[in-house]
């Protein structure tokens, strides 16, 4: 279980200074729902070390972050996701900011992991952190409400949506690594930045398909 630090607005400049000291850090949000953002505004930011998370409360009147941007902007840094195509969304459209240097264990879960048809993030804890499956009974949680005033239990659903990430990252990259898939997996990441874009567009079909 790991420290969980709270901070209304945005990161300050200790929390600041220890993050940008990490090479790799785990990230999520939560929010109202999930049609971000035409609908649904983003409510938490947690981003983890492995031993500490850190969870932010944004301002949702102008969600004024420039902390919490350096460190999405910090190539030197990979933010690590399970779903990244739902969380960069949401950070990139509200903080108006391009994250760099990122990593999806749900994309390379299902990338190397054709053994298994669960790719959940309590499933991905399960295996590779053997740890038993996280209770998601907080998820449908109103995180609008004053940080102050979350449960114990609440936040600690939120920290540990960030807390394995690293984790996880660390064994699915060397299972890609095994099985050659780290090209392809590149790619995808790639075609991930098109994808959020469509998002942010309202076009969310495949545009793939016949």
């Amino acid at each position: 279980m790991a420290q969980i630090f709270k901070y209304k607005n945005d990161l300050d400049l200790d929390a600041l200074k220890e993050l940008e000291n990490s090479k790799i850090l785990g990230l999520d949000t939560e929010a109202e729902g999930l049609k971000i953002p035409h609908f649904h505004k983003m409510s938490l930011i947690q981003i983890s070390t492995g031993s500490k998370t850190f969870i932010i409360q944004p301002n949702r009147e102008n969600y004024k972050c420039p902390n919490i941007i350096k460190i999405l902007e910090n190539g030197e840094i990979q933010k690590v996701f399970h779903y990244a195509r739902f969380d960069c969304n949401a950070l990139e459209y509200f903080l108006k900011t391009q994250i760099k240097n990122l990593f999806c264990t749900k994309i390379s879960s299902k990338l190397v992991r054709g053994y298994s048809q669960s790719h959940s993030l309590k499933d991905l804890v399960f295996e590779f952190c053997g740890q038993k499956k996280l209770d998601k009974r907080f998820g449908s949680s109103d995180w609008n409400k004053s940080l102050d005033t979350l449960s114990d239990s609440q936040l600690q659903y939120a920290a540990n949506d960030s807390l394995y990430l690293i984790q996880i990252r660390n064994q699915l990259y060397e299972m890609m690594k095994r099985e050659k898939k780290l090209d392809i997996y590149n790619n995808l990441i790639d075609g991930l930045k098109t994808r959020i874009k469509l998002d942010q567009m309202g076009i969310t079909e495949d545009l793939y398909q016949h």
